[in-house]
């Protein structure tokens, strides 16, 4: 039945047009002898800041995940137990796993359904006196409204996390993420814009003394090799790592510009039959997900299936309503944003590598389900 195969992300794709120079990046540090916290860490972590926009004040810390990114800088902030960290319910689960896992609690905040992101509006009735910092999620790519964050963290002498993980390469207010917040975390999961091929992370802060910390934090707490300072862990970006990322960099914005160009091609195209992704103003999205509402989304996910379109639901059960999470005392209806989202919320393929014609065929279909 279906006349295309359409991925959700094709990484082979890409990989077939970068293969040489991985292949060269893979063979330069094999032929170094030297695989951890190497030269290719070290010069990933200045090519990153120079992306991003970033003087010498800020630092780039290569960590092994996204994960890890968000533990460590709540490690560097002396999160204990009993510590209050505010974020949202509808993110992936590593956002709210990094407050858990250090026994501090997550309290949640709806979303807006306009960018999925966190409702600035109601995160102060949230803040009291054990209040330790705000994590932020620029879901999919679109960034969270930082500069009212970074006021309200200001106000009340919290820190500000941004849970960048999926939104390398986004703007706000002309200036890619990171800038803005005490922490910007990065994922390099294969699956994102900037993936590896396996597990990487970054944490960038505008405040050396954490930064150093962090270093210190990735090698199990040790400034000097077998002199332990604190337990720290191991969470180290390892060289062959950093060096696919140095290749891929260069290409970034190239893959970006194109996911916009799709997005803007389905938003013309479906806007009449679902809500489509927004670009908030003042904010460049990045498209990590293409991600539709409709009541009708089991149907249509189905259907896209049986024509050979890849889809995905993320994040099919919001984090309040995790078995894990039950402790704090949510419960449905809680947060309707989020469960709403959850329930009606679909990802369509938006990767660089599509071809018209395949993007053709996805609202043909789409168009054809609600005829």
């Amino acid at each position: 039945m279906a006349q295309f195969k359409v991925k959700l992300l094709d990484l082979q794709k890409q990989y077939e047009l970068l293969e040489e120079e991985i292949k060269d990046a893979l063979e330069r540090v094999l032929k170094s002898g030297r695989f951890i916290l190497g030269n290719e860490v070290s010069a990933f972590e200045k090519e990153i800041k120079k992306y991003l926009g970033l003087d010498d004040r800020f630092d780039a810390i290569g960590v092994a995940s996204g994960s890890d990114a968000l533990l460590l800088s709540l490690m560097a902030i002396n999160t204990k137990p009993g510590d209050e960290v505010i974020t949202t319910p509808f993110t992936f689960f590593a956002t709210a796993g990094a407050i858990a896992r250090l026994n501090a609690k997550p309290v949640f905040v709806d979303i807006t359904l306009n960018d999925f992101n966190i409702d600035v509006s109601k995160i102060e009735e949230k803040i009291t006196n054990r209040t330790k910092a705000i994590i932020t999620v620029d879901l999919f790519g679109q960034p969270s409204n930082l500069i009212e964050l970074r006021k309200i963290a200001d106000k009340h002498n919290l820190f500000l996390i941004d849970d960048a993980c999926q939104a390398i390469g986004s703007e706000i207010s002309h200036k890619k993420v990171g800038a803005i917040a005490d922490f910007t975390t990065f994922s390099f999961f294969p699956t994102k814009n900037l993936g590896g091929y396996g597990d990487g992370g970054l944490v960038i802060t505008k405040n050396k003394t954490f930064g150093e910390r962090i270093r210190k934090l990735r090698v199990h707490g040790a400034s000097k090799k077998y002199f332990h300072e604190e337990v720290g862990m191991n969470s180290r970006l390892d060289e062959l790592q950093a060096a696919i990322l140095r290749v891929k960099l260069k290409y970034l914005d190239q893959w970006i510009e194109q996911r916009r160009k799709n997005a803007e091609f389905y938003n013309n195209a479906l806007k009449d039959l679902v809500r489509v992704p927004i670009e908030i103003s003042n904010r460049k999205h990045t498209y990590h997900q293409y991600s539709i509402l409709t009541e009708r989304r089991d149907e249509l996910k189905s259907y896209l299936e049986k024509y050979g379109i890849q889809t995905a639901i993320y994040y099919p059960l919001p984090l309040h309503l995790q078995k894990c999470f039950e402790y704090l005392g949510y419960k449905k209806g809680d947060f309707p944003n989020s469960e709403y989202a959850s329930d009606y919320i679909l990802s369509l393929p938006i990767h660089e590598n599509l071809s018209i014609q395949e993007l053709e065929y996805v609202i043909e279909v789409i168009k054809k389900f609600f005829d």
